[in-house]
């Protein structure tokens, strides 16, 4: 009979999204978010721990008290809110000089819980950003989300990051990692070689686990110590988790990876990786270049082998295991679903959308098109930085088929916003939305 063995080692890795806020000083909140909220505490050193019981005590109480009450007329559902670029930058620069905190409805950008649309308005010098959006409150996880849909809203603070995230080179993608070391590996092969049969498989594991020893978290493109890292880096190391079940999928018929490895025939890699990719559909844009459309789920799952050298270092392949690709694709699949149960799978889709969002601002020159300049948002506002995960403990799990044991510890989350961004086909009824939407004067979102 096949068996599925794991030992739960490795801490919880849930991040708030939106529960910390900072221009020049930190607040409480902040402090918490430090320590832990969402499930995590990440340490001065960047090391992924375990909360404990008073820091859950600690974020009960938050999720009570923090939130200011939501404007009454930002908490109904709609299918399309807007917020004016210019009027949002006007915003911000008017706390900054009076040295007043950012209201919740600007830090939550009234709301929203997906970019759909974005609008240029050159007689207004104005670009509008519109999606589905309502009030908020704040889940079970620490994340700030929509009072009815359960689905976390746009950061201001990620959108600022993604905007300059615009100065990054075009050809470095905006990632994530967490990987196993060069050392960790050989030592790892060593204690490998020694098991021949599983023998006590707590014992056996816990071997494993020590000799891997800690993981590596790798940023490239965003600041490591920035909200959107640990968004991408919670999104990693959550579908990692539901993969090798060492937690159950809030989807109750969707198997781990191990439970399908566990009935699957033939061999498999010891080692197989996923990450978490862009999915649109070709962007939609009018005939005059003034209306554009984000279209698709935003998010998918890949895999492929890995491969050591006998120096321990990580050599890619373009293969891919068939359960490790099942799995995958079973993920892509219900992504939809999983993200309206797990709300760091939707914050990473706001992030990749804001990436986008970035990036077809400066590959279409549509703020030049509207001669807009976002001084604050690129330049001049500061933001919260958290303690940067750089470190998570490994955890070792095991399928014992006839005499194979496969143990995985890779994966990540890699975006190139401006290949999204190249992407484009022309569809004359997003301009007919852009025609309809007017703006209120002077307001920054309605």
């Amino acid at each position: 009979m096949n068996q599925v063995y794991s030992r739960y080692r490795c801490p919880f890795f849930f991040l708030s999204l939106g529960l910390a806020w900072c221009l020049a000083t930190v607040d409480l909140s902040a402090q918490i978010v430090q320590q832990a909220v969402g499930g995590i505490a990440v340490n001065a050193d960047g090391v992924v721990e375990a909360p404990t019981i008073e820091d859950k005590a600690v974020l009960a109480g938050l999720r009570e008290s923090a939130l200011a009450a939501v404007p009454e007329d930002l908490q109904a559902f709609t299918d399309l809110r807007a917020v004016s670029l210019k009027q949002l930058e006007a915003e911000v620069a008017k706390h900054l000089a009076s040295g007043t905190d950012l209201p919740e409805s600007v830090r939550y950008l009234a709301g929203l819980q997906r970019v759909q649309y974005v609008f240029v308005y050159p007689e207004k010098n104005d670009v509008v950003i519109a999606g589905p959006a309502e009030g908020w409150r704040v889940d079970q996880l620490g994340n700030v989300v929509g009072a009815t849909t359960g689905r976390p809203v746009l950061l201001l603070e990620d959108l600022v990051v993604a905007l300059r995230a615009r100065d990054v080179p075009q050809l470095e993608a905006i990632s994530c990692s967490i990987d196993p070391t060069p050392e960790g590996m050989q030592r790892l092969r060593g204690v490998m070689r020694r098991f021949h049969s599983m023998g006590n498989p707590d014992q056996t594991m816990a071997a494993m686990e020590d000799a891997l020893g800690p993981q590596v978290v790798s940023v490239t493109g965003v600041p490591q110590s920035s909200h959107f890292a640990r968004t991408m880096v919670a999104a990693d190391f959550r579908m990692k988790r539901l993969a090798m079940g060492f937690e159950p999928a809030p989807l109750g018929d969707m198997p781990s990876f191990m439970e399908m490895l566990a009935s699957s025939r033939g061999s498999t890699s010891a080692t197989p990786r996923w990450w978490l990719a862009p999915k649109y559909e070709p962007l939609a844009r009018d005939a005059a270049g003034l209306a554009w459309e984000l279209r698709g789920q935003g998010v998918q799952c890949l895999t492929e082998e890995d491969h050591f050298n006998s120096a321990g270092e990580r050599q890619s392949s373009s293969k891919s295991g068939a359960t490790a690709t099942a799995w995958a694709n079973k993920f892509t699949e219900r992504f939809n679903e999983l993200a309206d149960h797990d709300s760091s799978f939707g914050a990473l889709r706001n992030a990749m959308d804001l990436a986008v969002v970035a990036a077809l601002l400066d590959k279409q020159g549509l703020l030049d098109k509207a001669e807009l300049e976002l001084a604050e948002l690129t330049h001049g506002l500061v933001l919260s930085e958290y303690y940067a995960p750089r470190r998570v403990n490994s955890q070792a799990t095991f399928v014992k088929r006839r005499k194979d044991f496969v143990v995985s510890a890779s994966g990540g989350v890699q975006l190139l916003p401006w290949k999204v961004a190249e992407e484009i086909e022309e569809v004359a009824a997003v301009g007919d939305v852009r025609a309809r939407l007017t703006a209120p004067s002077g307001n920054w979102t309605w």
